[in-house]
């Protein structure tokens, strides 16, 4: 596959419009997930930038810079339904005990969706 560690998507991001986190107390893996979101002509969400922070495994920070490659440009329809086999087929195998790892990664970016559309409705008063 063609999926290499993008450092462009690495870090914290800077006034995002929405955070994710998931983590593994087990195992000690924490992801974030930051996006900046934008509208297409249809009048669709879609994630227009998006970074992570990850603080674990080489497991975690490769299926974290993954699930970014896989989820850019997507729209939160698109992006909702990546699992985490997506996140592993893109990296080609994980190791069985390492598949949390890119579970971790998919609740990471779905709670960034969820902050997001929670932040949109207390905006609108509903």
């Amino acid at each position: 596959m063609k999926f290499f560690k993008d450092p462009q998507n690495m870090g914290e991001m800077k006034d995002p419009d929405a955070v994710g986190q998931a983590g593994n107390p087990v195992c000690g893996d924490l992801m974030k997930i930051y996006l900046k979101v934008g509208e297409n002509a249809r009048g669709e969400k879609f994630i227009e930038d998006i970074k992570f922070e990850t603080l674990g495994c080489v497991a975690a920070i490769a299926t974290s810079s993954v699930l970014t490659t896989l989820a850019k440009g997507k729209t939160f329809e698109e992006a909702e339904k990546i699992k985490f086999s997506d996140v592993q087929e893109a990296l080609g195998a994980l190791p069985p005990m390492k598949i949390h790892c890119a579970e971790l990664a998919v609740q990471a970016l779905k709670a960034a969706i969820e902050d997001y559309n929670s932040k949109i409705k207390n905006q609108n008063g509903k």
